[in-house]
Parts: structure tokens; C-alpha cells; sequence
């Protein structure tokens, strides 16, 4: 956007150019003759000013190019802004004579409409280092050197008139430098930006959208602006956000592109009070990480790790995890009579299938973060393939297990060296499986654990990552080494095949989800998907009534059993959705901004279709007669923040939360400047209404 409106504006400059030419007013050719000036143009006054009276062999000075404006009018910094050209200017020198690259001061902001350029009105100072050899002298007829300058600007107002000179001057040649004597030179040089001093600092942070600049210089500033120097970093015309802190300011940026793939570097000027201003060239952070940088003093590495693996632990309890638990525990009671070794191998198999995929999604969200781009927990379920394959390989698995042909659970041939392997590479895959429908969840205290973990070194964040991994392999593997335990269950008998097959109903319950999540994907509402997934219920209390009339056939119990799966199957299909009864507004950064700006307290639920956790919360709590008077009476403007696809404003957002994933729930009190208040990731009624009563107006 940046481009097109720099070539809309320089087009817009050039048709003027061309009306001007045609009316006489543009200049055509070169003016001057090589004197210092001052030449008048068209709306500007151009002239050489020597900074000392004289040049010495070996010495220095300073030599400057004025333009004086006409009121209304200005000339270009050396990054114009959204439209323009700096004024250069073609030096013609004795061969003992050089001069250093065009200064620019600190430039003024311009606003053109729409546009906002970088430049000067009034007086514009240019100056230049210049330096003689010390083989510079005066010769026979000559006592001084001459310096020629050919010179191009470009005036504006609401149209631009480009204009070009050809200026000069003379200097005597003395035997010691004189000092600088010229006090415009000195307060164009004193205005040009320096480097930071020493122990001053600058942080760049980015998201999606903005850059944010903080300074801190030990005093209160009461003063800030910042001027790129590459054009494509910030939306020049947008306004600059500015807050003041004790230690220096704070400036918030509109990046120039949206993207989700950071700057490396932000580079410009910024001006403090007192016309200080100073060269900025910083390395741009997540917004995230900086965040959890400073939440660090609050969330140690000792307590990310145990908050880690208590949550892993807590996974298991997870609905998401069921599925995997049931083929768990069949498995488990399938090996009753297996070796204690054997049993030992296979716990460890699983586990380290927990580890191997946790460290895979770990490793790819940091390279997902070294590039610049913003993903979180379940970020793969935000991906149609990935859903797709995942709930055909249920289906498939859960077609075994309801008998429709053998997937090889047998355990017949214990000693077979060849088929204990398989059992154990099929406890790895479990292992992994049981990780990958995992990830849809955010148990208790793993919230916190994920975002700091995700600012921290890699190391740390691997450490953090695995203690969550071995949270979840944990109660399999306690029950593997410890083979007494197993024998606490039934012995083996007919009832597995029936165990087995009831194993299925998760599974295929599973698939169902899966396959609406599938559709919300790609569904902008979602609700017709609702109304498929109801259906996919209904076929599978079919095949369960399918199922009764085979195991008792011509048996009452039976009939009735199937009669009341037909009823419920047909029901569930029928049903109709039950409409939302509050007024839910879809999350963007405007509407935050907009809700905050209201005086109003906001609640923002953070939720995704493949978030398990998500559901429950909505229904069993969000859902609340009492919950829902709480928020209809405390005046809160509710925003829903779908994460089901990916969304990189969702993402900054959980990141400055330190947040990584879903369920996430957050109020924003009444006060603008208030701090957002974090629920947990599993909500209570008792939780939320106390929440709503501390954070309302």
C-alpha cells in the first residue's frame, strides 16, 4: 500500500509538473551561474553558505546548501514520506578538495490530504563536512579554491514544482583553519540526529499490525516522534501513539505492510524533548516474547516446569484424551499376563511417542517464531489436511475396534520377537496419537506454562515442553512399572470383545467432531455443519441400534434397546440448534478498541471448534442462566475470538496475554488503562461470577 500511494502522489506531481510547464510557472532549465546565490526560483530561494571564512590545507569546515520557502511551501527529508524527493545535490571539486554525503536535521511531519510527507518549511539547512588536503595551496595567480554545485529540489504545496540550479562559491586559502562562524550551519548541524548515549536503550516489539517503540532515556520525555528511514516500515499518515513513563516514552506504530512476518530491523529517528534526536536502528521482537520477558520476574523457570507438568498430568482427564485412554486401558488389560519387562518396554514405548511429537511441535512452533510468524497451541488443527487425515485414521481405527475387521491388538505369540516389536512401535504411535488430540485442550495451569515457555531460550522452552510430555505418559507408565497394579483389573474373558467394541463409540464419536471442525474450516457461520453433525450422530446410534438387534436377536430387550436408539437417532438428527441468547460480537483489534474506548467492561471468550475444553466451558458455564445475567446486567460488551482458523491478530493478542492457546477467557474492567483479567483455562460458575462482580463498572 505504501508503493501505491507514493506512485499515486508522485503521478499526481508530475501531471501538475506538466500543467505548470504549460502556464510558464514550472522551471524548464538550470538557473544560475555559479555564484553562491541566493537565486530565486519558483517558490524556493537557493544559495551556498561557507560555515568559516577560509579553508586551510589539512583543515575542515562545514559548507551548506539553503533553500528558503515561500510560506505554505516545503521541501524532502531524505525519506520523504508517502510522496516526494529529497533535494540532492552534484559536486564539482578540485582534486584537494572533498565533501562528506548531504545532512539532513530532524524533519517536521506534513500532512497532504490522505498522505503525510517528511520534510522542512521556512528555512532548510543542508550541511556538508569539507576537507582539504594538505596539499592544497595557493598558487601564482591564485589564492583561494573554487566549489561548483549543481542542485535539484522539489517545492510543494498541494502540487509539486521541481526546480534546478547551478550554485558556487569561493574560498581564500589560509594558513590555519579558521573556526566555524556561520550560526545558521551550527544550528543545522546541532539538529541533525546522533547516536543514542550511552546507556540509553531502545526496544522494538511487533504484531501483525504494529510496531512498538519503547525508549528509556532515565526522565520523564515529554515529547516523541519518530521518523523512518525505510519507507516500507510504518504507515507514515497514521498516527503515532505515544505514552510517557517515568524512564523515557513509549510509541505505537501502524506497520506500513500487514504481515505475519516481522522486520528484522526498525530503523529512523526519533525526536525527544528539546529537539534531541537520535538515530534508531533496533532488532524487532514478537510482541509475545517481550510480554513474557517482562512477566518473567512472575513465572520462574522452576514454577513454568512444575505448572507444566501439572498440567500434563491433567490432560488426561481431558475429553479430548478420552479416546485414546479407552484404547489404553484395552490394551493394558489385553497384557495382564505379559512379562513384567515386556509391559516396562511398552509404557516407555508410549512415552517416548509423547515425547518425540510434543518435541516435533515445539521445534515447529520456534521455527514458526525465528521467521516471524505467530502460531500457538493446536495450530494444527487450524490446518483442513490435517484434520481430514487425523479423523480418517480414527475412522479406520474405530472400524476395527467395533469388529469390522482385526487391526492386530492380538496379543497371540508373546514370545515372538518379531510381534513384540510391533506391540511396542504400536505403543510409540499411541504415544503420539495420544498428543495429537491433545493439543485441542489447555488444561489447568498449562496456560500460563505454554506462553512463558515459548519466551524463554530454546532449551528452556524444550525443558518446559517435555515436563508437560511426561505430565501426560505419566499414569501409563506408573501402571507399566508397576505390574502388581494390573493385576487389581478383571481377568481376560468374553467381556473385552464387548469392551472393545464399546471402545469405538469415542473413537467414532471423535470422528464426528472431527469432521465439524472439518466444516468449520471452511464454514463462515458454521451453522450449516451443525446440522451434518447431528446427523453423523444420528447414523452412529443407528449402527448402534444395528448392533443391539445382532447381540440379543428376537430378544425384547433387544427390540426396545434398538427401538430407543431409532428414537434418539432420529431426534438428534431433527433437532434444531439452540440460538445464543447473548449478543456476541465477532473479535477484531478495531472492536476491542472500540469496546474499550466505550467505558464498558468487555469479556472476550477465546475459543475454536477443535477446542474440546471450549465447548464444555460455553455450555456448561458461558451457557448459565446466572452467568448470563451477570453479564447482560453488568453492561459487558462480549466478543468472540474464533481461533478455529488461524488468525494472527487472535494470536498477538493471546501472546500480550501470555496466552498460547485455547480455551482463554479474558475481562477487560470499565477503565481503559486497567489490566485485563485472565480465567482459567477450565471455568466454574462460582469462578466467572465472581470474576464479572470484581471486574464490572
Amino acid at each position: 500500500m505504501t508503493l501505491l500511494r507514493r506512485s499515486a502522489a508522485l503521478v499526481v506531481s508530475l501531471l501538475a509538473w506538466f500543467a505548470l510547464q504549460s502556464v510558464g510557472l514550472a522551471q524548464l532549465h538550470e538557473i544560475g551561474d555559479g555564484s553562491p546565490g541566493p537565486i530565486k526560483a519558483a517558490h524556493v530561494t537557493a544559495q551556498l553558505l561557507a560555515g568559516a571564512p577560509a579553508i586551510a590545507p589539512g583543515g575542515s569546515t562545514a559548507i551548506a546548501l539553503v533553500l528558503q520557502l515561500e510560506s505554505g511551501w516545503h521541501v524532502y527529508w531524505i525519506d520523504a514520506g508517502d510522496s516526494g524527493e529529497a533535494p540532492t545535490v552534484d559536486w564539482m571539486l578540485p582534486s584537494s578538495v572533498s565533501v562528506g554525503k548531504m545532512q539532513f536535521p530532524s524533519p517536521k511531519r506534513l500532512p497532504l490530504g490522505p498522505l503525510m510527507d517528511y520534510g522542512y518549511e521556512g528555512t532548510a539547512v543542508f550541511p556538508f563536512d569539507l576537507h582539504a588536503d594538505n596539499s592544497l595551496q595557493s598558487s601564482g595567480h591564485s589564492h583561494s579554491v573554487d566549489l561548483r554545485a549543481h542542485v535539484r529540489w522539489l517545492v510543494c504545496r498541494e502540487v509539486c514544482v521541481p526546480g534546478k540550479a547551478l550554485l558556487g562559491i569561493t574560498l581564500p586559502i589560509a594558513s590555519t583553519q579558521p573556526p566555524l562562524s556561520s550560526r545558521l550551519i551550527a544550528q543545522a548541524i546541532a539538529a541533525e540526529p546522533v547516536s543514542l548515549p550511552a546507556g540509553d536503550l531502545v526496544r522494538v516489539s511487533g504484531t501483525r499490525t504494529t510496531l512498538t517503540m519503547t525508549i528509556e532515556t532515565g526522565r520523564r520525555e515529554t515529547r516523541a516522534e519518530f521518523f523512518p528511514l525505510d519507507e516500507n516500515s510504518i504507515r507514515n499518515a497514521a498516527e503515532q501513539n505515544v505514552e510517557f513513563t517515568g524512564k523515557g516514552a513509549q510509541i505505537t506504530l501502524e506497520r506500513g505492510d500487514i504481515s505475519d512476518v516481522l522486520p528484522n530491523r526498525l530503523i529512523g529517528v526519533v525526536e525527544l524533548d528539546g529537539g534531541r534526536a537520535y538515530l534508531i536502528s533496533a532488532a524487532v521482537q514478537s510482541a509475545r516474547v517481550v510480554s513474557a520477558k517482562t512477566a518473567g520476574t512472575r513465572l520462574g523457570f522452576g514454577l513454568a516446569i512444575l505448572l507444566a507438568f501439572g498440567g500434563g498430568l491433567l490432560l488426561n482427564l481431558m475429553p479430548c484424551v478420552f479416546p485414546v485412554l479407552f484404547l489404553k486401558a484395552l490394551s493394558l488389560v489385553d497384557s495382564t499376563r505379559e512379562s513384567p519387562r515386556v509391559q516396562t518396554l511398552s509404557g516407555l514405548s508410549y512415552t517416548a511417542g509423547i515425547l518425540v511429537s510434543f518435541w516435533i511441535i515445539v521445534a515447529t512452533l520456534l521455527i514458526s517464531r525465528a521467521v516471524g510468524r505467530q502460531v500457538g497451541w493446536g495450530f494444527q488443527l487450524q490446518s483442513p489436511t490435517f484434520v481430514a487425515l487425523l479423523s480418517l485414521l480414527l475412522f479406520l481405527m474405530g472400524l476395527a475396534l467395533a469388529g469390522q475387521f482385526e487391526l492386530g491388538l492380538s496379543l497371540t505369540g508373546r514370545g515372538d520377537a518379531l510381534t513384540r516389536k510391533s506391540g511396542y512401535t504400536g505403543s510409540f504411535f499411541t504415544g503420539m496419537l495420544a498428543t495429537v488430540v491433545a493439543t485441542p485442550c489447555t488444561a489447568p495451569l498449562m496456560g500460563a506454562a505454554i506462553g512463558f515457555a515459548l519466551s524463554q531460550s530454546a532449551f528452556a522452552t524444550f525443558a518446559i515442553f517435555t515436563a508437560l510430555a511426561l505430565g501426560l505418559a505419566l499414569p501409563y507408565q506408573l501402571l507399566t512399572l508397576q505390574p502388581a497394579w494390573a493385576k487389581l483389573m478383571p481377568r481376560p474373558g468374553r467381556w473385552m470383545e464387548t469392551l472393545k467394541q464399546l471402545t469405538a463409540v469415542p473413537l467414532l464419536l471423535t470422528v464426528v467432531w472431527l469432521v465439524w471442525v472439518y466444516g468449520r474450516l471452511y464454514s463462515a457461520d458454521g451453522e450449516d455443519i451443525d446440522h451434518v453433525a447431528r446427523l453423523l450422530v444420528g447414523f452412529l446410534l443407528l449402527a448402534g441400534a444395528g448392533s443391539a438387534l445382532r447381540r440379543w436377536p428376537g430378544q425384547r430387550v433387544g427390540l426396545f434397546a434398538a427401538a430407543l436408539l431409532v428414537a434418539s437417532s432420529v431426534g438428534v438428527s431433527l433437532t434444531a440448534a439452540v440460538p445464543d441468547r447473548l449478543p456476541w460480537k465477532a473479535f477484531s483489534p478495531a472492536a476491542l478498541q472500540e469496546a474499550r474506548g466505550g467505558g464498558r467492561p468487555v469479556f472476550v471468550d477465546f475459543t475454536a471448534a477443535w477446542c474440546l475444553s471450549c465447548q464444555v466451558n460455553e455450555r456448561v458455564v458461558l451457557h448459565d442462566a446466572a452467568v448470563e445475567r451477570k453479564l447482560t446486567a453488568g453492561h459487558y460488551i462480549l466478543l468472540r475470538a474464533d481461533w478455529t482458523r488461524y488468525d494472527p491478530d487472535i494470536t498477538s493478542l493471546l501472546d500480550s496475554l501470555g496466552r498460547n492457546g485455547v480455551p482463554t477467557y479474558a475481562i477487560f474492567p470499565s477503565q481503559p488503562d486497567s489490566k485485563a483479567l485472565v480465567l482459567p483455562e477450565l471455568l466454574t460458575r462460582s469462578e466467572v461470577l465472581n470474576a464479572l462482580g470484581h471486574s464490572g463498572t
